[in-house]
């Protein structure tokens, strides 16, 4: 079998003996962009980041692996209409996600960032129930006269936003401990739960008391959370983002939470990323932060290297590859 030649840019380090012992490869390496300029030239493959200069410059060119599942950062007009198929990360980071995000709804539910935050004060006291003023609810909700505060998992009612590989993670999670789950994305049905369709996203916001965001940034899903969109969910409700920060308009989501509109948020993913130091998300008692590391896990790099010599080896092997994408959303209207 006729070697095959895979540039690898930026270069793989101590992934390349892996790599080269998938399948009969000749492997190039280029740690800057005109050296990747120059070597493309007869490459059968790319693995790593192409940009318009070296796909320009890549005269054999048949399959792109990008290393991200996110493709916001790497997709670009020539390549939407060039014939090389690309694929992705996507599928790797469901379960890793999926338990950070169980991590914030418990911790709403049982005020935990709230008792942190007594605890720094050495304040020992209740939060929820008798004349304390549930903190987990916002203006309107408290009205309600429901506490909702130390809620359990099957009290609650989730609407995933985007159902990948990460947001049936979630949905998985969020019904074993008893909780009501339902998505919307552009793709249904699917097996064992109740997916609508994009369209439906606007009235089911009412319904949920956490709305996760884990699809993709796309042309179609940038500022899907705007003012109006926000304005739907319930008072009581809390708006997680483990998808792309572009997916929610941050000035007003900070509104919606600075005038009570809803009750919390948490955000894995910030646009701007990262948030300036002065920004009033930072210092809201009923947001949570983290610093885009909801799929950080040791496991990570390992099913990253599996999935990478996988396709290596079905690459060379003239297979289908592993997680090819469809990049009609991406093409020029």
């Amino acid at each position: 079998m006729t070697p095959r030649t895979v540039l690898a840019y930026p270069p793989l380090g101590d992934r390349r003996p892996a790599v080269e012992g998938a399948g009969p490869v000749r492997v190039l390496e280029a740690a800057a962009e005109e050296e990747a300029v120059s070597r493309v030239g007869d490459a059968d493959a790319l693995i790593g980041r192409v940009t318009p200069p070296i796909l320009a410059a890549a005269a054999a060119l048949r399959w792109v692996q990008c290393p991200t599942a996110s493709l916001e950062h790497y997709v670009f007009p020539e390549l939407c209409e060039h014939p090389a198929t690309l694929t992705n990360a996507a599928g790797l980071f469901g379960d890793v996600v999926a338990e950070h995000v169980l991590g914030w709804m418990l911790s709403f539910n049982r005020n935990l960032h709230h008792y942190r935050d007594r605890q720094r004060r050495g304040e020992w006291s209740q939060v929820g129930g008798g004349d304390d003023r549930p903190e987990f609810l916002a203006g309107p909700a408290a009205a309600t006269g429901v506490d909702r505060s130390h809620r359990r998992m099957a009290e609650t009612r989730t609407l995933v936003v985007g159902f990948g590989s990460i947001g049936r993670a979630v949905a998985e999670r969020v019904r074993s401990l008893g909780g009501a789950v339902e998505g919307v994305d552009p793709v249904s049905p699917q097996p064992g739960f109740e997916v609508r369709p994009v369209e439906d996203l606007s009235w089911r916001l009412g319904t949920a008391d956490f709305v996760v965001l884990a699809a993709p940034e796309t042309p179609a899903t940038r500022g899907l959370f705007d003012a109006k969109r926000i304005a739907r969910m319930r008072p009581d409700a809390v708006l997680m983002n483990v998808g792309r920060g572009p997916l929610v308009d941050t000035d007003a989501l900070a509104a919606a939470l600075r005038r009570e509109r809803i009750a919390g948020a948490a955000l894995d993913v910030v646009t701007p990323e990262p948030l300036p130091t002065d920004h009033p998300l930072w210092r809201m008692p009923n947001v949570l932060i983290t610093p885009h590391v909801a799929a950080s896990s040791l496991v990570i790099s390992e099913r990253h290297l599996e999935l990478l010599c996988d396709n290596v080896r079905r690459f060379c092997a003239g297979e289908p590859l592993r997680n090819v994408v469809d990049l009609s959303g991406w093409r020029r209207p």
